[in-house]
């Protein structure tokens, strides 16, 4: 899929039309206003929109899922509020398709697998937790892993999310005793301060809210350590062998 980027921005866009805005998020930008005060994805794109159609007043974009402010790669915002409807229902069906790169410390004793847990989070630390299963107020969370390489130490994932509760990947697989490379809120004892998180969305798939056709937004991790201990092509292959099943 060819990218563009957005004027006068880092931003590369991976799809547009009418009703949707597809692109590749950039890390250490949040995915909506948050208390730092600092540009965010929602905002930024909102005045991308409004100065490249020359439109007067609010311009509207649905946020329809976030990602994490360390985490980069593929993300889809909604144009129009039909839009914003309709793919909302698409994931809470669990028919929006998200499939994630990630970087964790240690060998996992198996090879491929199933994370269900619970989930609390701590709105006064902006923390998550696995909790008990039946705890008040917590919720499900599943994901599923393939390891696709070991280096150095650590080991290479492909992640198929099928819940979207905040921090999910980086509680469950913490939880499960192998950290991400740079978490410093769920890793801090293997991490280092300053370490980059290893996390990117690797495809966003969903049916296009109009045509109903399918829409993939793909983007690569970046060549940056510890992405660099893997070939490239090592999570492009992978990535195409789950389309295809």
């Amino acid at each position: 899929m060819s990218t563009s980027r957005l004027q006068g921005s880092d931003i590369p866009v991976l799809y547009e039309d009418n009703h949707l805005l597809g692109v590749i998020k950039p890390v250490n930008i949040p995915s909506q206003e948050d208390a730092s005060g600092d540009p965010d994805m929602l905002t930024l794109l909102k005045e991308d929109l409004k100065e490249r159609y020359n439109k007067p007043g609010n311009v509207y974009l649905g946020l329809v899922h976030r990602l994490d402010r360390p985490v980069g790669g593929a993300m889809v915002f909604a144009k129009t509020s039909k839009a914003a409807s309709r793919l909302s229902d698409a994931v809470r069906s669990r028919s929006f398709k998200k499939l994630y790169a990630a970087v964790v410390h240690g060998t996992l004793h198996r090879p491929s697998g199933r994370l269900q847990d619970a989930l609390s989070k701590d709105s006064r630390t902006n923390t998550v937790t696995v909790v008990p299963k039946g705890t008040e107020g917590a919720k499900e969370a599943v994901l599923d892993y393939k390891v696709l390489a070991e280096q150095d130490g650590f080991s290479l994932l492909l992640i198929e999310l099928h819940t979207g509760r905040p921090h999910q990947i980086r509680v469950q697989l913490s939880h499960l005793g192998h950290p991400l490379y740079g978490d410093q809120k769920y890793g801090s004892r293997q991490n280092k301060p300053g370490q980059q998180l290893a996390l990117w969305s690797l495809l966003v798939s969903l049916s296009h809210p109009v045509s109903k056709e399918q829409v993939q937004l793909r983007s690569n991790p970046p060549a940056t350590y510890p992405w660099s201990l893997y070939p490239e092509s090592l999570v492009s292959s992978a990535v195409d062998q789950h389309c295809s099943t």
